[in-house]
């Protein structure tokens, strides 16, 4: 029996005293940063004072969501570790990005406190509108289920009680637990957010992220504890064959997390790289663009203590509900996800019920904080750019256009920014409230986030890289990605699952109607790659059909006479490298230890990406039994967790020097109120 009074269904003292402590020492890192938030530009880029390990923990943190897990536990419970193998692929586009500088290092040039001001810049006022509009309208659809899926994970985890009510006369069914929960969850987003901005959503993340990882590194050697690697091995090579969880080129028959879903993906993190906005804030929250650049470089071993542990937890629950060593806690488990109803739903909760029922005290606090501290940091970092960017890109620019002398007082603009940031907030809770989600997380994300992002991957990659771009590609470019996305959500999430059943009971003796499948023909990353590939054709058509706009880049990206670093504090170097050039580490920009930097990672995806391409090779000529498949994951778990190790520490000594340094550089500089994201002069 527990020494712990138990005072949730599924957590004890212990546990929500781990919980009260962590958010306590959020909420307080939250109202420090207060003092510093001045102006504008404080307040939507912390005034671009962050440096290299405070930006890589806190934009880290802010991408690993309590939403991102539950959507990659979907993911994994249904491919198992095959999903690690063929996300391998994707190794050395992650590297020759993050070694290049990649839209990175360009965009940090060009100065802009946003993607769509940069819009401006390059194209004109009008498309920084309708893009900004754009981008708006997919970010708030894109995280409208996210205060949802994240209730839904603490409401199954911690064992609340469900209630329902239906609304009179309409007949709609509300989850009052759901909205309750969300509300608190959503509450204490905003409380962060509106507190100072930028530099408290990037502080409480590096906070959150700092303590993540070690909790991370724990979980890891529990879950292990409690499923031995012999035990996993032997429950994972039960799938049926074309099913199978530790041989990827057994896994044909996975409808959906499949080598093409990875294939696809390739392709969209190269198209789609810093087009998407829900982190917008970080882009240009670098001290420099060299910082920027390294940050990234950085990220990838940041990511070393989540690479196995929630693949690992996914696959934990697989094995919980499939071998007979916890019946208990699998009985405990099948009962609750059967309660939930919604088969979608249930795929969602199912690692989630699987380790309420199976962690111990003490670890079970832990991992809700994690979660906790996961769900708090991608919902600031998402309600202050949805927020930011509704002003910034939509109202502001819109008033710009009937007077282009006007500006908002600083007290004014930074009053709009927080009303906005509130009313994202309330449009979440209300939409994640009645939405019924149809296919899998991760596809959602790619439909509604290609809105955006299908026809602005050409926008920012041309507008940056190629001065033959023009304003009428643009367009063509936007309208064409974003009718199309529009369109496959409509299709998967409404039209089809509605329709396709009516028309079947309306005319049962037609042929090719009962033949339909129940779900469409093409998922959510499918249709944003048809999307984004038409996009891309319609800018580069249009702007070779379209005047030659004779952009200077010098002036775009202030360099030569332009150059603006001086102005930044830094001293005068020279031009960075283009070409194949760009991915070698030389140039003042380089001191000895980024060199070292450099190479490490070089060496880390070199690896990943090497093994990737020999066990193929291997394969072709001798294919591996499922023993020696477990051998390999077994290895990645251990490297995983030392490699994982080694960074909490080096991270969390280079942060807090970052910390330091941001709030010495905010207390000491000189704020601009003209710095607000305004264009003077469009071209």
């Amino acid at each position: 029996m527990s020494p712990f009074p138990v005072l949730l269904a599924n957590l004890h003292a212990l546990d929500v005293g781990i919980i009260l402590l962590i958010v306590a020492i959020i909420g307080g890192f939250a109202l420090h940063t207060r003092r510093y938030t001045r102006s504008v530009a404080d307040f939507l880029s912390a005034n671009r004072c962050a440096g290299r390990y405070l930006l890589t923990i806190a934009s880290g943190m802010s991408g690993i969501g309590a939403i991102s897990i539950v959507a990659l536990w979907e993911q994994f419970h249904q491919a198992g570790f095959t999903a690690v193998f063929w996300g391998q692929m994707l190794a050395p586009i992650g590297m020759l990005m993050a070694l290049s500088g990649w839209i990175i290092y360009r965009y940090r040039e060009t100065r802009a406190l946003t993607l769509a001001q940069f819009l401006e810049m390059r194209y004109s006022r009008r498309f920084r509108v309708f893009a900004g509009s754009l981008c708006w309208l997919s970010g708030v659809l894109n995280y409208g289920i996210f205060p949802a899926v994240t209730a839904r994970f603490m409401i199954y985890f911690l064992g609340l009680p469900v209630h329902h009510w239906t609304m009179p006369g309409l007949g709609l069914e509300l989850n009052l637990t759901l909205g309750a929960v969300m509300a608190v969850l959503l509450g204490g987003a905003v409380f962060i957010t509106l507190t100072g901005g930028q530099i408290s959503v990037m502080v409480t993340d590096f906070i959150q992220g700092q303590l993540s990882n070690i909790a991370f590194l724990v979980l890891m050697g529990v879950l292990l504890v409690l499923f031995p690697w012999s035990l996993i091995v032997e429950t994972l090579a039960q799938a049926p064959a074309g099913e199978s969880k530790l041989n990827p080129f057994d896994a044909k028959s996975l409808p959906d997390f499949n080598p093409w879903f990875f294939l696809i993906l390739t392709f969209l993190s190269v198209y789609n790289y810093m087009v998407w906005q829900g982190s917008q804030g970080y882009n240009s929250s670098a001290t420099s663009p060299h910082e920027a650049r390294m940050a990234g470089i950085l990220g990838q071993f940041r990511s070393g203590v989540t690479y196995m542990l929630i693949p690992l937890a996914a696959v934990c629950a697989y094995v919980l509900l499939h071998a007979p060593s916890h019946q208990a806690a699998t009985e405990a488990t099948r009962a609750t996800l059967d309660a939930i109803g919604d088969p979608q739903l249930a795929k969602q909760m199912t690692t989630t019920v699987a380790l309420s029922q199976i962690l111990p005290v003490g670890v079970m606090g832990l991992f809700a904080a994690v979660m906790l501290m996961a769900a708090l940091s991608t919902d600031t970092t998402y309600l202050h750019s949805w927020g930011s960017i509704f002003v910034q890109d939509v109202y502001s620019p819109i008033r710009r256009l009937r007077d282009a002398e006007h500006r908002l007082a600083p007290a004014t603009h930074l009053r709009l920014l927080r009303c906005s940031i509130v009313g994202v907030a309330v449009f979440a809770w209300a939409f994640s409230m009645v939405f019924p989600l149809k296919e899998f997380i991760f596809m959602y994300f790619q439909a509604t986030g290609a809105i955006f992002t299908g026809g602005a991957g050409a926008v920012l990659i041309g507008g940056l890289y190629w001065k033959r771009g023009t304003t009428s590609g643009a367009w063509a470019s936007m309208l064409v990605g974003s009718t199309l996305a529009v369109g496959g959500v409509l299709l998967i999430n409404l039209v089809w699952p509605n329709v396709v059943p009516a028309l079947r009971e309306v005319c049962p003796d037609v042929a090719w109607i009962g033949a339909l499948p129940e779900k469409f023909w093409l998922n959510g990353i499918q249709m944003a790659f048809v999307a984004s590939s038409c996009a891309a054709l319609s800018y580069v058509v249009v702007s070779l059909l379209s005047p030659d706009p004779r952009i200077e880049m010098d002036k775009l990206l202030h360099r030569g006479r332009h150059e603006a670093r001086a102005a930044e504090g830094a001293d005068h170097v020279a031009p960075p490298a283009t070409g194949w050039r760009a991915l070698l580490p030389h140039g003042a920009e380089f001191t000895r230890g980024d060199r070292v930097i450099y190479y490490l990672k070089l060496g880390w995806s070199g690896f990943f990406f090497l093994s990737f391409l020999a066990i193929i090779l291997w394969h072709s000529i001798s294919p591996w039994p499922d023993s020696r498949w477990a051998d390999w994951w077994f290895f990645n778990v251990v490297f995983a967790a030392a490699v994982g190790t080694i960074t909490t520490v080096w991270f969390l000594i280079g942060g807090f020097r970052d910390l330091r340094a941001l709030f010495r550089r905010l207390a000491a500089i000189r704020r601009d109120t003209h710095d607000d994201g305004s264009v003077e002069r469009a071209p």
